[in-house]
């Protein structure tokens, strides 16, 4: 280890059973540097070690011509970079990161659910996110199930489904003669006054559901687009697949898994 190479690393006492073992961690080290044995105090001791951040700076780069640039200031806090978040699929856990401005960024480092969108009702609700299907960017992305923006995503369709029958009194992606649970009956088929009824009928006549959509909620699963920026705000959201942009992304899919 060179002289250069030295950073101050606490060690407290609570960390260790028997306050001979701090001493002869002390030793240990002052052998490895070749370095005079550190100074005991009552809460502390100091020893080198070595660290390395990620900057992302030019003047440690060399010229275009070749030429090595001379340094004229020490690294800065604006020119760091950090590691990315390569959010995954899994138990939420998300960590807080001071920025600029004494900001917080809500890095996501696992997230399992989002509030999605669902455009053409102008229903928005949290769902379960049960797959990564598609990246434009990098199938890898695919492979290790990352969360990113514009990440194509297979989300449970329960919640909505459940939103669309208490809003029109009409089941949704179910197959015929399928039975009612007693919820799901009393909600639909309540007895209700003449001018309720009358307002669920004037909602039933702009309930259409595109072909292609409602093949999805036969099977429990839609697919949905995340618009947000997980590793920048801790959040996974996004909206519904729909119209051409379910049709491009279905025969992407498609033509992936036919490879």
């Amino acid at each position: 280890m060179s002289s250069k190479d030295y950073f101050f690393v606490t060690i407290y006492y609570k960390n260790f059973r028997r306050k001979h073992n701090l001493f002869r961690l002390c030793n240990i080290i002052s052998e490895c540097t070749k370095k005079p044995k550190f100074r005991l105090s009552n809460n502390l001791f100091l020893f080198d070690s070595a660290k390395m951040g990620i900057s992302r700076d030019h003047w440690h780069k060399r010229r275009a011509t070749g030429g090595k640039r001379a340094p004229i200031r020490k690294k800065r806090k604006y020119e760091l970079g950090r590691p990315a978040a390569n959010t995954k699929l899994g138990p939420q856990r998300i960590h807080l990161v001071r920025s600029r401005g004494g900001n917080t960024k809500y890095r996501a480092l696992r997230l399992d659910t989002g509030n999605f969108s669902w455009g053409s009702e102008c229903s928005t609700r949290k769902s379960r996110i049960i797959d990564v299907v598609y990246n434009a960017s990098n199938n890898e992305l695919v492979r290790t199930k990352t969360l990113v923006k514009n990440a194509i995503v297979v989300v449970d369709a329960t919640p909505f489904r459940q939103w669309y029958e208490s809003h029109y009194l009409l089941p949704l992606g179910r197959k015929k003669g399928a039975k009612l649970t007693e919820a799901e009956d009393a909600i639909i088929n309540k007895k209700r006054s003449q001018k309720t009824a009358k307002k669920y009928l004037a909602r039933q006549r702009l309930s259409k559901v595109e072909s292609a959509l409602e093949e999805q909620f036969h099977t429990g699963r839609l697919l949905a687009c995340v618009a947000s920026r997980p590793g920048q705000c801790g959040r996974a959201d996004g909206y519904i697949l729909e119209g051409k942009e379910l049709e491009f992304y279905l025969r992407k899919i498609k033509s992936k898994r036919a490879k």
